[in-house]
């Protein structure tokens, strides 16, 4: 990738998008900290010594630097110019994601520090910037090892190992400008009725004034309305015309907000989410919901896709295989992978990469919930995802008082954010308080008879039969509460073809034998009137986890079409 180039050149948050920005990406200044005393050294005032390619991060090929071991410590300089016209107004820093722990100067001043790998955040940078050229600066320090740091997949050994990956240090999202006036919106939640039809727009801005919407849809104005913003505004604009957003169908309204010389183009999809039983319906219809573990890891970008298309193909890669979703596993997903399965009616589970956290950690606990919280507001306005999901794996026994209490207090806290989304308070895990019972379960077709054939029967759960060590994971000592929907949101995890080069959680020699395994697994979970969906794991290879329908480079192990066929099967829940 040449030095002129900016990677990821497109407009990293199609939610909420000015004209006037500048994307910040390709090549900084660039120098490990190990000891972790960049600020001590005032390194901020020096030139740096190597280059890298920003969002890409040092662990990465496509950052030029590829440096595998622990990184406890980075720092990122560059120049920006700044013209008076753009000083006219307010200018907000932003970074898409940056792991960990980060400090922020501009031209030799503190600006403020972020804590959190996954959420993006901004400063307003007004008051530290002169007309002309201008220094910002950035260090990040990490701890994989700490026991306090949420980082998901990322290895705490030397190695990878099992479905523990490469780490990534630094930053791994798009960094920009923003340009905006003294008086500009903040923020826009989007609440939607699909029976009036309408939306609601709630909001903040910084000012006082008239907020005003419109509404487009297909390029054709179906609504607008205003209000009057004294710090916070609510909208309310009825709907002309109704196309709802559903799986397979990525109908988006259009939205320009406007307030004095602001204007923002966002957007929304008009659909609902409700529990009916045990059926998890949009709008009102029950969907089954097929999908598959999406671990948003690649083999030059290892935390970041290469461009755009690459996020696109991994959508197309799934939908191939006949799934509708994916859950996005142990990572917050950037926005235009978000914004890419809300135009292609693709379901996701909004989750958190909280591997790594402890319960028994008050820093731990304080780091979790704030970026927790962080994210879902990030997040609020895409239609696609369809479930929130902070936690995975992380209740075993509950042998502990606090375990239980620390489940309580962030499904509460996620209920609290939107109500409006079913919330898992920890998948494949003990359930404290969930919206849906799920379980993680990689065993044979007989024991998924044995375990889950009552349930389309009588309505009870065969789990205490099970290992309560093994598979179904955890099941053994979590109540399930009749009536709750019940979703296999981990299964399978098949290597095809030994190889002492990789594993999975079981092994089959020939493609036949893959297949039909596939079949008797998915078809129980499909054709039992009691079940809401699945999650197969994996949809591509991860490093040595060579579990995938695809390899590591996105290419298919199988004929996809036979996949296909066995998943979009209409599901006994489907047909009431």
């Amino acid at each position: 990738m040449g030095n002129n180039v900016i990677p990821k050149a497109e407009h990293p948050n199609p939610q909420w998008e000015r004209k006037n920005w500048k994307n910040l990406n390709g090549e900084w200044e660039f120098e490990f900290d190990f000891g972790k005393s960049a600020e001590a050294r005032e390194v901020y005032k020096n030139v740096l010594k190597d280059k890298i390619i920003v969002p890409f991060c040092p662990e990465s090929s496509l950052s030029g630097i590829e440096y595998k071991d622990f990184i406890n410590g980075v720092c990122y300089r560059r120049t920006v110019n700044i013209t008076a016209d753009e000083l006219q107004g307010k200018v907000i820093i932003h970074f898409g994601a940056v792991y960990y722990k980060s400090v922020l100067y501009v031209n030799n001043k503190k600006v403020g520090e972020h804590l959190g790998g996954y959420a993006s955040f901004e400063y307003d940078i007004t008051e530290y910037l002169n007309e002309g050229e201008n220094v910002i600066f950035i260090s990040a320090t990490s701890d994989v090892r700490s026991g306090e740091e949420p980082h998901g997949k990322q290895s705490s050994s030397y190695a990878s190992a099992g479905c523990s990956y490469t780490r990534c240090t630094g930053i791994w999202q798009t960094v920009w400008l923003e340009f905006v006036p003294e008086d500009y919106v903040k923020t826009a939640k989007f609440y939607t009725d699909i029976y009036a039809p309408s939306v609601t727009v709630n909001g903040t801005t910084s000012g006082k004034g008239d907020v005003s919407a419109e509404v487009y849809l297909d390029g054709t104005c179906v609504g607008n309305a205003k209000a009057y913003s004294d710090g916070t505004f609510n909208i309310y604009i009825p709907l002309s015309e109704k196309r709802l957003w559903e799986p397979g169908n990525g109908v988006l309204y259009d939205v320009k907000l406007r307030f004095g010389d602001d204007e923002v183009k966002s957007y929304f999809g008009l659909r609902k989410i409700n529990i009916d039983g045990y059926k998890v319906c949009i709008n009102d219809k029950p969907i089954f919901q097929r999908l598959v573990l999406d671990q948003g890891y690649y083999p030059d970008g290892i935390y970041t896709a290469r461009d755009d298309a690459a996020l696109i193909n991994d959508i197309e890669l799934s939908l191939a295989a006949g799934f509708n979703g994916a859950r996005l596993h142990q990572k917050v997903f950037e926005p235009r992978f978000l914004y890419h399965a809300d135009r292609m009616g693709y379901i996701v589970w909004g989750e958190y990469a909280d591997w790594g956290f402890s319960h028994f950690s008050l820093v731990s606990m304080n780091a979790l919930i704030a970026e927790w919280t962080e994210v879902m507001q990030r997040d609020f306005n895409h239609p696609s995802i369809i479930t929130w999901c902070p936690m995975n794996e992380q209740i075993r026994y509950m042998k502990y008082y606090e375990e239980k209490r620390v489940a309580e207090i962030i499904y509460k806290i996620t209920k609290s954010i939107d109500s409006s989304r079913p919330c898992i308070d920890t998948s494949g895990g003990c359930h404290s308080i969930t919206d849906i019972y799920d379980i993680h379960d990689y065993s044979n077709p007989e024991a998924f008879k044995k375990r889950y054939a009552s349930l389309a029967t009588d309505e009870t759960l065969g789990i205490e039969d099970g290992d309560p060590d093994g598979w179904p994971f955890f099941s053994k000592y979590s109540e399930y509460k009749k009536g709750t929907p019940v979703h296999l949101s981990e299964y399978g995890g098949m290597k095809y073809m030994s190889s002492d080069d990789g594993w999975g959680y079981d092994s089959l020699k020939t493609e036949e034998d893959f297949i039909e395994r596939y079949r008797e697994l998915t078809e129980q979970l499909l054709f039992n009137k009691n079940i809401c969906g699945f999650c197969y794991t994996q949809l591509y290879d991860v490093e040595q986890e060579v579990n995938g329908l695809y390899t590591y480079e996105r290419e298919p192990k199988f004929d996809m079409n036979k996949f296909k066929e066995i998943n979009t099967q209409t599901a006994d829940i489907e047909k009431e």
